[in-house]
C-alpha cells in the first residue's frame, strides 16, 4: 500500500518520531492518498504545520512544506493564501496547536471562511512536550498537569468549527480510514474554511495514564464509540451517550475570503484609474 504513495514522501527523513501505536501515521496516509486522489500537484500544494508530534508531518512529506511556531500554522497558511490563492494548502495541526494557543487564529480563518483545510490530530494530550492536559481532554481524565483528572470542560472542535463560520466540518477515526480520505477530499473541494478532526489515539501520554490499554485496544474504542452521523439520525439521545458522531457534520455556503479580497483590490484599482 505504500508503495502507492511512496512518491509524496521525503524517504530521507525517516524513520519517523511517532511512538509505536500512534495514530498519527494513519491520519497522515489518510491525507496523503487523499491528494492522490484529488491529483493535485506536488509542486502545487503546501503543507504547513504547527509544533507538536502531529506537527511533524510535514517535514516528512515532499510538498511545499513550512514547520511554523506553536499555534501560528493558520497564520502563516493565511499569508501563503492570500499571496498565492492558486495553490492546495492544507494545514496539520495537534489539539493542542489548534485550539489552545493557536485558538485565536483557529476561530478567526473559519470566520473568514479563507480557502484552507485544516486536519487536526486530535489524540486529547499535549503528547509531545510532556503529557499536559490539552483543550480537548475530557473532563475527569488524567494528565500530568491533572494527576486527579480534568476539572475543565472539553471543546468540542466540530461545533467550534461550525459556531466560528467554516463552511466544511467533518470528523473521522485513526480505525475509520476509508472515510477520513474522503473526508478530506470533500474539504479540499468545499471553496472555504474546511476543518477535519481527526481521532488520534496516544497511547504513550494519554493512553497509559487513563488506563486504556495498549494501542489495539485504543482502536477498538475507536471504533466501538464512533457513531455515523446518518445511523446517529435513527439513534435516541440514550443510544448516542457517551458516543461521538463521524462523517460530514456540517456543510454550509459563504464568500470565499481571496476571492473577496481580490475584488476589493479591484475595486480600488478602478476608482485610482477614474
Amino acid at each position: 500500500m505504500f508503495a502507492q504513495i511512496e512518491e509524496y514522501f521525503r524517504l530521507e527523513k525517516m524513520p519517523h518520531i511517532w511512538c509505536p501505536g500512534c495514530g498519527h501515521g494513519i491520519i497522515l496516509g489518510a491525507m496523503v492518498r487523499a491528494i492522490k486522489e484529488l491529483g493535485y500537484d506536488q509542486d502545487k500544494t503546501v503543507v504547513v504545520s504547527g509544533i507538536g508530534c502531529s506537527s511533524r508531518a510535514s517535514g516528512y512529506l515532499d510538498f511545499n512544506t513550512l514547520h511554523t511556531t506553536h499555534g501560528r500554522a493558520l497564520a502563516f497558511a493565511t499569508g501563503i493564501k492570500l499571496a498565492r490563492p492558486e495553490l492546495n494548502i492544507f494545514v496539520v495541526m495537534g489539539d493542542g496547536d489548534c485550539t489552545a494557543i493557536g485558538g485565536n487564529h483557529f476561530i478567526h480563518a473559519a470566520r473568514r471562511n479563507i480557502d484552507l483545510n485544516a486536519i487536526i490530530f486530535n489524540n486529547n494530550i499535549y503528547g509531545m512536550t510532556g503529557g499536559q492536559y490539552s483543550p480537548t481532554t475530557p473532563y475527569d481524565k488524567k494528565a500530568t498537569t491533572a494527576p486527579y483528572g480534568t476539572i475543565e470542560r472539553s471543546f468540542d472542535l466540530v461545533e467550534l468549527a461550525k459556531a466560528s463560520g467554516a463552511t466544511f466540518v467533518g470528523r473521522a477515526t485513526a480505525y475509520h480510514t476509508k472515510l477520513l480520505t474522503q473526508l478530506i477530499v470533500q474539504g479540499a473541494k468545499n471553496k472555504g474554511f474546511s476543518v477535519i478532526e481527526a481521532i488520534s489515539q496516544c497511547p504513550t501520554s494519554y493512553g497509559r495514564r487513563n488506563k486504556m490499554g495498549d494501542p489495539v485496544e485504543m482502536i477498538k474504542w475507536q471504533k466501538e464509540h464512533a457513531v455515523n452521523v446518518k445511523a446517529a439520525k435513527n439513534m435516541t439521545e440514550e443510544q448516542l451517550a457517551g458516543k461521538f458522531k463521524i462523517g460530514v457534520l456540517h456543510q454550509s455556503e459563504a464568500p470565499e475570503y481571496t476571492a473577496m479580497y481580490d475584488e476589493i483590490i479591484a475595486r480600488a484599482q478602478q476608482k485610482v484609474k477614474k
